[in-house]
This record gives C-alpha cells, sequence and structure tokens, in this order.
C-alpha cells in the first residue's frame, strides 16, 4: 500500500487537472520571542522580539498545501483594502496558487497575529468581521465561482472558517452547479447546523465540531454512530473525522480508524487544512477515499510536528512515506502472537486472508510473479516461512543460500505481502490450524490433494488455490547456474 501511496505522490504536478477553492482566507501572523521576565506594569510576560513571520492562513493554507504538493490549485477568497491583503496575495503568489481575492471596502482582511515565547503560544490578536455579506460582495463572490467552475476542476473544496463568506445561498449553489457537473465537493465545516452542506461529497470535521453537529459530546461512546446518521441525513459519500493525536476516522459503508502517525505533536495549527488538501490530490489521481485518507493522515503527522501554520511539501511527503514504508515492512515480519492481532483486525474488517508458504531461498522472478497471484486471491497475504534448519530438513545441509532473517526482510519489502511469519515445523499444518485463513495458495506443481492443510481448511469453508508458475525458474536452477 506505501508503495501505491507513494508512486501516486510522485505524480502530483503531472497532470492539467486543478482544484478549485473557495472559502475564508487569513493572514496568520507570528511574533516570536525570548521570555526572561514578568511586566512591573501587570502581572504578565515580557516577551523580547526575535523574529516576525507571515503565512497564509484558513482557506489560503489549504490553498498552500495544495499548491505545494505539486497540484494545479485555484482560490476564491475575500480580503480588505489594507496591508494584509497585499501580504497575503504575495505568500498565495509564492505558493504557486492562483487566487481571485475580492475586495471588500467595509471588511478588513482576516489577520491572526500569534505572540510566541519559545514554542509556547503567549497570546492571539484576531482582526475580522464574520458579519454577513452584502449584497455587493455576494453578487461579485457568485460571478467568481460560476466563472471558475465553468472551468471544470476535478474537485470544488470549500473552506469554512464561519467568517461570513460561505453562506448556506452559497454552499449550495455551488454545490448544485457541481452536482450539474459532476465535479465532487469536500467540505471542511464549522458551526453546529450542516444543512448547508446538504448534498457535498464529504465532510471533514474535527471531533469537536462532529460532536456539536451531532448534538452531543466528544466524548459520547455512541459519536461515531452518530455521524454515521448525520452522514445518511446530509446525503454524503463519505465523512473523515479528524481527531487530532487519535488519528482520523473514516465514515463510508463501514467505519474505519486510521491512528495518527506522528510521534511528537507541537502544534495542530492548519492540521485540518492538511487533511482536507491531501484528501483532495489523493481523490484527484485516482485514490479510493480510505486511500486518500491513509495519504492525509500521514500528512498531518508531518505538519503537527511543526509549529505554528505550516503547509505540506511534496517533498516532506514522499520523505514521510519513504520512512513509513520501511518501518511497515519491517512489522510485517510477525512472531504467532502479533500476527493473530494482525488477523483479528483482517477479519473484523472482513477481508480474506491467503496463506501460503515456502523456502523462497534466492528469490527471483517465479517467487514475485507466484506471490503477486496468491494475493489477488484475497485481501491479504500471509506467507509462511521455513527456518533455516526446515529448510536444511527439506533441502539437504547446503541450504539455505541466504539466512532466514534475510529472506524474512526481503519477502516483506514485497507490496503483495501483508506479513511473514517463521515456522520451524516440516509443515506449516499447526501454523494453518491457528490462523485458519481463507485459502491456502500453493504452485500448479501440486495437485488439491498434496497440499498440507487443504483438508482443514476446507472444514471451515475455505478453499485450496493452485496458482500457475513461471516456467524455468527455480533456486535449484540459480545454484547450478552459480556452480557452472
Amino acid at each position: 500500500m506505501q508503495q501505491k501511496l507513494l508512486d501516486t505522490v510522485k505524480q502530483f504536478g503531472c497532470t492539467k487537472q486543478h482544484v478549485l477553492i473557495i472559502g475564508d482566507v487569513m493572514l496568520d501572523r507570528y511574533l516570536i520571542g525570548e521570555v526572561g521576565r514578568i511586566s512591573p506594569e501587570a502581572p504578565v510576560p515580557v516577551v523580547l522580539i526575535k523574529s516576525e513571520e507571515a503565512r497564509a492562513g484558513g482557506a489560503a493554507n489549504v490553498a498552500a498545501n495544495l499548491a505545494l504538493l505539486g497540484v494545479n490549485t485555484h482560490l476564491i477568497g475575500c480580503v480588505g483594502n489594507d496591508v494584509e491583503a497585499k501580504m497575503l496575495s504575495l505568500l498565495i503568489k509564492k505558493t504557486g496558487a492562483k487566487a481571485n481575492l475580492i475586495t471588500s471596502k467595509t471588511r478588513p482582511t482576516i489577520a491572526k497575529t500569534r505572540i510566541l515565547g519559545g514554542h509556547q503560544q503567549m497570546m492571539r490578536l484576531d482582526q475580522e468581521d464574520s458579519a454577513i455579506f452584502s449584497s455587493a460582495e455576494n453578487t461579485s463572490l457568485l460571478k467568481a465561482i460560476e466563472t471558475e467552475i465553468a472551468k471544470k476542476p476535478s474537485i470544488v473544496i470549500l473552506s469554512d472558517y464561519a467568517k461570513g463568506l460561505l453562506s448556506e445561498k452559497v454552499c449550495q449553489q455551488v454545490i448544485k452547479s457541481c452536482k450539474t457537473k459532476k465535479i465532487p465537493v469536500l467540505v471542511d465545516p464549522k458551526g453546529s447546523s450542516y444543512n448547508k452542506y446538504q448534498g457535498a461529497t464529504a465532510l471533514t470535521p474535527n471531533k469537536k465540531e462532529t460532536a456539536e453537529a451531532c448534538g452531543t459530546n466528544s466524548q459520547d461512546v455512541d459519536l461515531i454512530k452518530k455521524a454515521t446518521g448525520l452522514k445518511t441525513k446530509l446525503n454524503l459519500n463519505f465523512m473523515a473525522v479528524t481527531c487530532g493525536e487519535e488519528g482520523i476516522t473514516l465514515i463510508d459503508k463501514t467505519a474505519h480508524h486510521l491512528p495518527a502517525s506522528t510521534l511528537q505533536v507541537f502544534d495542530v495549527s492548519g492540521a485540518g487544512d492538511t487533511v482536507i488538501a491531501t484528501l483532495a490530490a489523493g481523490l484527484m489521481h485516482g485514490l479510493s477515499p480510505l486511500q486518500s485518507l491513509q495519504l492525509a493522515n500521514v500528512a498531518a503527522g508531518v505538519v503537527v510536528g511543526k509549529v505554528g501554520t505550516v503547509p505540506i511539501t511534496q517533498v516532506d511527503l514522499l520523505e514521510a512515506l519513504t520512512a513509513k514504508q520501511g518501518n511497515e515492512q519491517e512489522h510485517k515480519i510477525c512472531n504467532l502472537a502479533q500476527l493473530m492481532q494482525k488477523i483479528e483486525t483482517w477479519k473484523k474488517a472482513k477481508q480474506k486472508i491467503v496463506f501460503t508458504n515456502g523456502c523462497f531461498d534466492l528469490l527471483h522472478t517465479g517467487h514475485v510473479t507466484y506471490l503477486e497471484a496468491a494475493k489477488k486471491r484475497g485481501d491479504k497475504l500471509i506467507l509462511g516461512l521455513n527456518t533455516d534448519r526446515s529448510v536444511r530438513a527439506l533441502k539437504g545441509k547446503s541450504r539455505p543460500v541466504v539466512n532466514e532473517n534475510d529472506r524474512a526482510r526481503v519477502l516483506a519489502a514485497l507490496e503483495s505481502v501483508d506479513a511473514v511469519i517463521l515456522f520451524d515445523e516440516d509443515t506449516p499444518l499447526k501454523l494453518i490450524k491457528a490462523i485458519k485463513p481463507n485459502i491456502i495458495a500453493k504452485g500448479s506443481d501440486y495437485t488439491a490433494d498434496q497440499v498440507v492443510g487443504g483438508k482443514e481448511v476446507k472444514s471451515w469453508g475455505g478453499e485450496i488455490a493452485l496458482i500457475k508458475l513461471v516456467a524455468g525458474r527455480s533456486t535449484s536452477k540459480l545454484i547450478q547456474k552459480m556452480h557452472s
């Protein structure tokens, strides 16, 4: 799976498709300093400013995430006639996103100024006017939206920070217009009433927002069940509930929870923007909602490990996926207790488990082709690998050429293999009885009645799959060639 995600991220930017973001843009400013004393004027810390930073926030941060992932990005928002608007426009331009920012004569550019003492936020100063948009502002906004949707974006994102831009009228007009053109609409919602998002493709609320929309609290044990009801009521394809340090829960036909992938959380600011941006990027490049959220989960894990609103980049995401892939490959090698935990999870998800076994000494194309074919018979492939002792018992004293730990590690690196377990017996019968696979796969050089565990797997309703082998490929022939 990690390889597929890696390959997909590498394709970001290799298409003329584009994403349209509509929402509340804002300027995030940071005054960063050191705290060394308490003010003599009042019981407050004195922050000695050492540096200043400005970043694109709100819907502009969603755009920054997408653009820096390499995705062609268009943005519609509203700013004031002020210096903050000029700063924000420049920041958006630097990311590569194309922005159509409507200028209001009455409201300021939304700006949040955070004062930091080291990594600790001491205070936040907000500048905004979240009043309902005027008739003139709405007219300009809807005209800009109509022009952009006519360009047929692959996906539209509504980034709602409840600052007045995304009224019910605007949301419903966007959703209905996109439906006629079969354009998916993803929404990062705000508020306790989600009726204005009726008919969207998906919502990505956080846990607290989900609880408020469901009329409960975030500690409710039935929260996901209630959120499933909300999804049905709003006629959504799916919901993705972001749960901070707990990860992300996808609600489609069933619920799938993805544990958080970060090791240390410094700042969750902007993590929701990263999730919806990466979700959109994944979907527009052919990934399923679950696969796209797996990608988004990794991206969120990167940005929360940084201070302030920091967008994900394509390089950052590729590095994180590469590191995760190495980790996951190693974790595929299990003892029986670890394997049984994996199996329990897979069976709860009603995934079909395939089992095969062998020595797999000197891995070659015949092995790889065989394992890929075996994996296609189900959802998860478990490989029972003979230990060095059992290989010697089967093949003779000169074998194996490659030791059991190295064989296990190489096999775990194959995308087709989901788990590797060493067994020391001459046959894997004991292992088969323990894991109870749905399918046992063996090479077509066997007959069904020769397959160890075949009788047992049939007894619990399973089957035997005989896989056609690649002619002329074998470890014995490789060894003979090396010695010739």
